[in-house]
């Protein structure tokens, strides 16, 4: 239940963190979250790597789709050098669970050298 709580709390704090701060604000949100709901590191890494999986990939996914993947088609060709946007939403949404599953992950750690 810990996880779940965890993952949704990361998601929607995240979220609403992107809206006024920097993208990097997750990293803030996950950590938080990985302070205030105790679990241990391998889970506190799965839950923000996987909160932040969910979101930046159907927020990435929604926008693309909205005009057609258009502008996805031209930016994979110039950085991933395919023309597949379907590669760029997941590198997106890679990236993003990265640093937030680190957060977490440093949050996890910080609660246990703190008991």
């Amino acid at each position: 239940m810990k996880f779940f709580i965890s993952l949704v709390l990361t998601a929607l704090l995240s979220f609403a963190a992107c809206l006024y701060l920097p993208w990097w604000s997750i990293a803030f949100a996950a950590f938080i979250i990985a302070v205030l709901i105790p679990q241990n590191p391998g889970k506190a890494f799965s839950t923000g790597f996987l909160a932040l999986l969910l979101l930046w990939g159907g927020l990435s996914f929604w926008i693309s789709s909205n005009n057609e993947h258009l502008l996805a088609h031209k930016i994979s060709t110039l950085i991933i050098k395919a023309d597949n946007p379907y590669y760029l939403i997941f590198a997106t949404a890679f990236i993003g669970a990265l640093v937030a599953g680190f957060a977490a992950l440093c949050g996890s750690f910080l609660r246990k050298t703190k008991n």
